[in-house]
């Protein structure tokens, strides 16, 4: 087996040498303005299944994209070949699809103003140094721990180590340039319990920059195991009103609603639940939500956006209430706004946590439903109407009594937010959404 693949990238002088070729070149073939970006990554990932290898995988990739403007006329194109001609019969095609595209009076590139001319070292490129038959070794001491954690595990989907490293150099004819390698690797473990109908499966992970923050693989196998089990003998509800516990891995998703609503492009085009809300209360006083680009070896940190812009520390919700949206520069236009350095999506989105830890909500919902797993898409961005199917656990007296499944929760994400009682500390660093549990004073669960 080879067990060793070459990670080698091109420079950052080599990349920024072809970004800046490719922005002189469109200008002198008659682009107005153009930006472009350059890139290649290197992946691993080897999964182990009932103590056997299942697959190993491995990845090079690498891209170059240019948008070119011809007055407020854009074409984009995009190759994976850094050949000369590759590139430059890449830019006639962006060249010619924008001759051929109808003027926006929105589009072009950010104002010069607006781009980063900073760029702090935010320590986002940690090599992991193993080989195949250490990651192989690593799956399989997750994998059987969690075997180990309980007799009741009796099948796995398995476990797997994931490597992943990559650098990109993004430059445009405003004189922009700037990029910088990074890293995110990953060990996560899916194991099953019970037979027949009585089957029951969970899974947990970790993710990092630095595979050294990456919970050791005995944890991660243990609980796994710990999460499975627990479903066991799972029963239905009758269908109630009563308070819903979001566990923190799924809480995160009820901010990801949030993100689409105020983000540009669901507001320009009027497709959003909370149009025309800013400075209006629109979650519960007591949340707050920043949105924080500079944090060391964060996963969702940048000192510029996907459009060079550079990007700064924002409260979005204080004290309830929204202060800001996510746009870039075109979004921004159409809204009659100005960018906040968030073309591409948002950075590390950081919901403040409360006193109480998990525990502490359980015992403050009193009776009524944990949520640990959401099922389906039951979400209207328009309307805000929430129906997903969900499982988790039955809750009386401030403690867990015993897993439910086949339930369905509903409510509307307008009043869900508003009515958001408490926000653990219980914080899980697992993404670039970094949220507690999210206690719900109330929604309907529609159970047998």
């Amino acid at each position: 087996m080879n067990s060793k693949v070459s990670k080698a990238f091109h420079s950052a002088d080599s990349l920024q040498q072809l970004a800046s070729e490719i922005v002189r070149y469109a200008r002198q073939q008659g682009a107005s303005a153009s930006a472009t970006e350059v890139s290649e990554g290197f992946g691993q990932t080897v999964t182990v299944r009932q103590g056997a290898v299942e697959t190993i995988e491995y990845n090079r990739d690498k891209g170059m994209s240019v948008s070119v403007y011809i007055g407020q006329r854009r074409g984009n194109a995009s190759t994976s070949d850094f050949s000369k001609k590759a590139v430059r019969d890449t830019v006639d095609a962006a060249l010619n699809i924008a001759r051929y595209t109808a003027e926006d009076d929105c589009a072009g590139l950010p104002d010069a103003d607006q781009l980063a001319t900073e760029f702090p070292d935010l320590d986002l490129h940690h090599p992991w140094e193993i080989n195949v038959e250490q990651a192989i070794q690593l799956a399989s001491e997750c994998e059987q721990a969690a075997f180990k954690a309980d007799k009741r595990i009796n099948n796995s989907e398995g476990a797997t180590v994931n490597i992943s490293e990559g650098r990109f150099v993004q430059a445009n004819s405003l004189g922009f340039i700037g990029g910088y390698p990074a890293s995110r690797h990953s060990v996560s473990c899916s194991v099953i319990a019970g037979k027949g109908d009585g089957m029951q499966r969970d899974y947990w992970y970790g993710s990092a920059r630095d595979a050294r923050e990456i919970l050791k693989v005995e944890e991660i196998g243990r609980i796994a195991a710990e999460r499975t089990v627990r479903r066991l003998h799972a029963r239905k509800l009758d269908t109630l009103q009563c308070p819903v516990l979001f566990e923190a891995p799924v809480a995160a998703g009820l901010i990801g609603h949030f993100v689409g609503a105020v983000s540009g492009g669901s507001l320009y085009r009027k497709s959003s639940f909370l149009l025309d809300q800013l400075d209006k209360p629109v979650f519960s006083k007591n949340i707050r939500i920043d949105d924080v680009p500079d944090i060391p070896r964060g996963l969702g940190s940048s000192a510029f956006d996907d459009e060079g812009v550079r990007t700064r520390r924002r409260a979005i919700v204080e004290a309830g209430v929204l202060r800001g949206y996510f746009l870039g520069s075109y979004s921004a236009r159409k809204l009659g706004m100005q960018t906040t350095g968030n073309a591409g999506g948002t950075h590390n989105l950081i919901v403040q946590p409360g006193p109480l830890d998990f525990n502490g909500l359980l015992r403050q919902m009193q009776r009524g439903l944990l949520v640990t797993e959401l099922l389906g898409h039951g979400v209207n961005p328009v309307t805000g109407d929430y129906s997903r199917g969900a499982a988790g656990f039955w809750v009386e007296h401030g403690e867990i009594q015993y897993p439910v499944e086949e339930i369905t929760i509903a409510g509307n994400l307008k009043d869900m937010y508003k009515h958001i009682a408490a926000v653990g500390n219980d914080v899980l660093v697992q993404g670039s959404r970094q949220c507690g549990s999210v206690l719900v004073e109330s929604m309907m669960v529609a159970g047998r």
